[in-house]
């Protein structure tokens, strides 16, 4: 390293030309160039750092859960391993996940459901809600009958399995208007996709009413429905009913809005809540481009703020659809560590 008397120390390495930091910049991002020291120097004052939060404000009386696709089940681990180490690592509540076929189905029966619940309740975990794939292939909005159909029966399955756990909430996907991710999936105008969502939540309400269950509405990233906190309040409170309620999203609406605003708009009519991280840094959308807590763009302060605002005391539920390859045991630890720091528990 040169050195010119009485001056700062100069490096003899060449500098970066602009094609090549302009490259670097796109892939890396340009703060972090200028932490290495490559920034650009013709560029314009570098705004204001990013006031870093250190702790929260307060501590939060919010309760803590993770939704099973961030667990190695079943491929590693049994359900009671997973509710086990849900319960180790800290947690309050887990969110089951309803499928076609397996030990949590369509094909269980109400005594394998009890024994589930009496499972999680000799751990000491509580089941914070119930989740399901099932309203994608078998979508309650889409053009073919039939399977509009085997939904909204698979739904009221949902809704009896949710009352047999001993959980009042029920994640429910009313409809979409497109899944990109299905490569043969038949569009649904956008009024026909509104009108049939209606006639299915109304379908399912007496149930979901006589069981004490909360159908709640989530918002999705890709379906074409719902995509303002203002048609979500429109969609849920038509039915009058406080058995129809908000499964609130983060991540699902961070490519192009902000979750602090919706928890604003949304106010009390939020039952339930999942956690994703995303980075608006990036420009792909996927279930591949979400990321772990705290890794990313979310203002978290915010949105926990805005959430203690409207007197939210359900559960922060942690969705994941990546269990890690190796060691996925600290998926687990790692989300309840974030938990803790975003609720004012660690300091």
């Amino acid at each position: 390293m040169a050195h010119e008397s009485g001056n700062k120390p100069v490096s003899s390495a060449p500098a970066l030309g602009r094609r090549e930091l302009l490259g670097y910049s796109a892939a890396f991002g340009a703060a972090f160039m200028a932490r290495q020291g490559l920034g650009d120097d013709d560029r314009a004052e570098a705004p204001p750092r990013q006031t870093i939060k250190r702790q929260a404000s307060k501590r939060y009386d919010m309760k803590k859960a993770i939704n099973m696709w961030a667990f190695a089940y079943p491929d590693q681990w049994s359900l009671k391993e997973s509710l086990q180490l849900a319960k180790d690592a800290g947690f309050d509540g887990v969110e089951l996940n309803f499928n076609l076929t397996g030990e949590f189905s369509g094909e269980s029966t109400e005594a394998e459901i009890l024994a589930i619940g009496k499972m999680a309740e000799q751990i000491g975990i509580e089941i914070s809600g119930v989740c399901s794939f099932l309203f994608w292939p078998y979508s309650m909005t889409q053009n073919d009958p039939a399977k509009r159909k085997q939904g909204i029966e698979l739904a009221g399955q949902m809704v009896e399995a949710a009352r047999l756990l001993k959980t009042d909430n029920l994640l429910v996907v009313p409809g979409a208007v497109y899944a990109p991710w299905m490569e043969d999936f038949d569009p649904v105008p956008n009024d026909v996709c509104d009108r049939r969502a209606r006639a299915a939540i109304r379908q399912l309400l007496p149930a979901a009413e006589k069981a004490g269950v909360s159908i709640n509405i989530e918002n999705i990233f890709a379906n074409g429905f719902l995509f303002s906190p203002q048609e979500m309040i429109d969609f849920v409170d038509s039915f009058q009913s406080k058995h129809v309620q908000v499964h609130f999203d983060t991540g699902n609406i961070m490519h192009y809005q902000f979750p602090e605003h919706w928890v604003r708009i949304l106010g009390k009519r939020i039952k339930n809540i999942h956690f994703k991280e995303f980075d608006k840094r990036q420009n792909e959308f996927t279930l591949n481009t979400f990321r772990t807590l705290l890794d990313g763009t979310t203002n978290w302060p915010e949105v926990i703020d805005e959430l203690d605002k409207i007197d939210y005391r359900g559960y922060l539920t942690f969705e994941y659809f990546h269990p890690f390859s190796h060691y996925p045991e600290a998926l687990i630890y790692q989300t309840s560590d974030a938990l803790d720091w975003m609720l004012g528990r660690k300091a």
